[in-house]
């Protein structure tokens, strides 16, 4: 599967609206109750770029990018401006001790980043495979550390030179975006007036 490391230029990106997705059967028996089947543990998310485009400057950059792209061919970076950090808003500052991605056995020395989502007692963990490039900062047993690990800002993935010790707890702070593609090989802008454009822009997440 092709996958280009670039994010959606900022002036269309920032205009997106959408959120998470999950796949869930249900039948409903003859006495009302019901059976749910939940297919996928992660969830997927489904955006619509359409406000992003307003000027002609915005039109030309998005049809730069899907020729690039070709259509649904070639993935992307996407950041969710309402859920892009490891913040338990999703848009503070990134801190060490945002999110608890493991804990140490004097052995492993990869770690993948993720972010937990709880309500009510359920949690939800999310893997984060797109981290930003210089954002990520990691913190053992509380302390910040400068230095001893890697991060490939690819896969999400995190290597310490030296394997944690026993019961070392591991957090990690980062901003993120997420892999997606375009959801049509057809792009739609439409010209409103010679300052105004519209486009349909649909865009969902893929699994990497």
């Amino acid at each position: 599967m092709s996958f280009d490391e670039v994010v959606l230029p900022l002036r269309v990106g920032y205009g997106t609206s959408g959120g998470p997705s999950f796949s869930t059967e249900i039948v409903t028996i003859d006495n009302g109750y019901e059976r749910r089947n939940q297919n996928w543990t992660q969830a997927r998310r489904v955006f619509d770029a359409s406000t992003g485009v307003r000027s002609s400057v915005d039109a030309a950059a998005l049809l730069a990018f899907f020729h690039a792209r070709a259509g649904r061919a070639r993935g992307f970076r996407l950041h969710d401006w309402s859920d892009g950090t490891s913040a338990a808003d999703g848009v503070s500052v990134p801190t060490a001790g945002d999110q608890t991605i493991g804990a140490g056995d004097g052995a492993t020395t990869q770690f993948q980043l993720v972010k937990i989502y709880g309500s009510g007692g359920v949690v939800h963990t999310r893997t984060i495979s797109k981290p930003v490039a210089g954002s990520v900062v990691v913190a053992l047993n509380g302390v910040t550390q400068t230095s001893g690990w890697s991060v490939n800002t690819t896969t999400g993935l995190i290597t310490f030179a030296t394997p944690p010790g026993g019961g070392v707890v591991i957090t990690a702070g980062y901003s993120f975006d997420v892999p997606v593609r375009f959801d049509a090989d057809q792009l739609t802008l439409t010209v409103e007036n010679y300052s105004q454009y519209k486009a349909d822009i649909s865009i969902i997440e893929i699994r990497i």
